[in-house]
């Protein structure tokens, strides 16, 4: 069973992280500032640590750069939406993803079981078609449960565009051409049908991305077909 050490002043938040993480089978750690999380640290094997930034006695990104010192145990921050220049400045000290405030159960399940997933020292190799999550770029599929978020929004998409995007994500950084986009998701023959590629992906990027007039994910390989270009963080 995989322990997860919940940080957060608010000790409600708390207690709503450990309902949902206990659903989802793991075991759950509590503290309630940065001095009280590295002590259970050092007391109890954690695999993954959800941290709060803003937290009295030692915050958040003093914590983590403390853990990051000794450890390189998975940290996703708990951030509110008006605190961008936290989660920069966290990403750039180690953290591996963050979580938006207020989040929802299955937004915090996805990004708890992708970033295990990428815990190489765990011993377990769990792939990606085993959890059914596919992460990028603030970018969260969960297969399973059949849902996408963007930086913890969740996001609508049509059973096709949910199938391109999933392709996306399993080939980041490769051109995929309108032939293979449209045989791998329609399972059909590509018969000249780039103009119905093109369309779903206009709607894609449209939900996806910030300024769809200039994508920064899913972009154009001019004369080859598309790419989604994950951010370097990943």
């Amino acid at each position: 069973m995989y322990n997860i050490l919940v940080c957060d002043d608010e000790r409600d938040i708390v207690s709503a992280l450990e309902i949902y993480l206990t659903a989802e089978g793991y075991s759950v750690t509590r503290a309630y500032d940065g001095a009280e999380a590295l002590r259970k640290l050092a007391e109890t094997e954690v695999h993954l640590v959800l941290l709060d930034v803003m937290m009295p006695v030692m915050d958040g990104l003093e914590t983590m750069h403390r853990i990051r010192e000794t450890s390189n145990v998975p940290i996703l921050l708990l951030t509110a939406k008006s605190e961008d220049t936290d989660k920069i400045v966290g990403l750039n000290l180690g953290a591996d993803d963050y979580i938006t405030k207020p989040f929802n159960p299955t937004e915090v399940a996805a990004r708890v079981r992708a970033n295990l997933r990428r815990y190489k020292e765990l011993g377990a190799s769990v792939t990606a078609e085993e959890s059914g999550v596919w992460a990028s770029s603030g970018i969260v599929l969960d297969e399973k449960a059949h849902t996408v978020t963007r930086d913890g929004d969740g996001i609508s998409l049509t059973r096709t565009e949910f199938e391109i995007l999933k392709l996306f994500l399993m080939h980041p950084g490769e051109v995929l051409s309108p032939s293979f986009i449209y045989r791998k998701v329609w399972d059909s023959s590509y018969m000249g049908s780039e103009s119905v590629v093109a369309v779903h992906i206009r709607h894609l990027r449209e939900k996806l991305e910030y300024d769809p007039s200039e994508p920064r994910h899913i972009c154009v390989a001019w004369g080859q077909g598309y790419k989604f270009v994950p951010d370097k963080r990943d």
